[in-house]
Formats: structure tokens, sequence, C-alpha cells
């Protein structure tokens, strides 16, 4: 089942345009296969993602040589909200342009931040709704369990 959803995020993201890439760079996440990709959705008026993306581009530094992928999916209606945000805190991460936040609904986003862990296998190993910093050695737990987990890849 997730493997239809996993297509259909991949249509949505090409059309969706990069933030922390040049303008006119497109995103595919099949391009991530076998890859470990954590999906984060945020705001500009998210106070608990003022706290996670410092936290997200010390794990892409840390991880992301062992194959982790980080995609920062932005929510905000004006996308000069989301650009000042990203003014305070720059992404050491890809950032893309829900507008339309067909994305959001087909992940079923319900709180501010919203992020999946997506295995090396394409299929949705974790997902954690808010940031607790209380929480961020299982969040960085569950990471680490999916680089080394080399058993689900397909190709």
């Amino acid at each position: 089942m997730f493997k239809k959803t996993l297509l259909l995020i991949s249509a949505l993201l090409l059309t969706l345009q990069a933030g922390a890439a040049a303008a006119d760079d497109q995103f595919d996440l099949k391009s991530h296969a076998g890859k470990v990709v954590i999906v984060d959705f945020w705001a500009s008026w998210c106070v608990p993602c003022r706290r996670s993306f410092p936290w997200l581009n010390a794990m892409q530094r840390k991880y992301g040589d062992q194959g982790l992928v980080i995609i920062g999916v932005n929510l905000d209606a004006e996308r000069s909200a989301a650009k000042k945000f990203l003014e305070d805190f720059p992404p050491e991460f890809s950032i893309y342009y829900d507008e339309t936040k067909e994305l959001a609904r087909e992940f079923g986003v319900v709180a501010m931040p919203s992020s999946y862990l997506i295995g090396r296998d394409g299929d949705v190993r974790k997902k954690h709704f808010g940031f607790k910093v209380k929480k961020q050695g299982e969040y960085e737990s569950a990471i680490v369990d999916a680089l080394l987990d080399t058993s689900r890849i397909t190709e």
C-alpha cells in the first residue's frame, strides 16, 4: 500500500519548488532510493519547529554520509513567512513548499512539525507529531536503526 503512496509523493514532489536548493531544481523521491529519508512538515509559526531545525541540521551533518536525507516540507500560506523563518533557522537540508497541502493530506499531517522516517525500502518506519527535546535520543535511535537495517532494501 505504501508503495502507491510513495509513487504519489514522488509525483507531487516533482511539482514543488525547492527553497534551499536553486529555484529551478526539482525533487524526485525516487532519486533517494536505498537511503533513509526524513520528511519533516513545518511552518514558520510553529514554535517546536524552531527547536527541531537545529536538531535536523545536526542529524544531517552526523548521518548524511551514511545515507540520511532530510526534506523539510513547508506548509505556510505565504512563502515570505517561510523565507523569514529560514533566515533565522537556516537548513542544511532541502526545503520544499507544499502550497496545495496535497502532500500534507497524503501523509496525514495533524500537527507541526510532523516527521516521517522512511526506511531504505521506501516504507514509513516511524512518525512523530510535534518535537520534544526530551525525545531527541529516541528520534536519533530510530534514525540509526533505519540506517543499520539493510535487510529490507528494494531495488
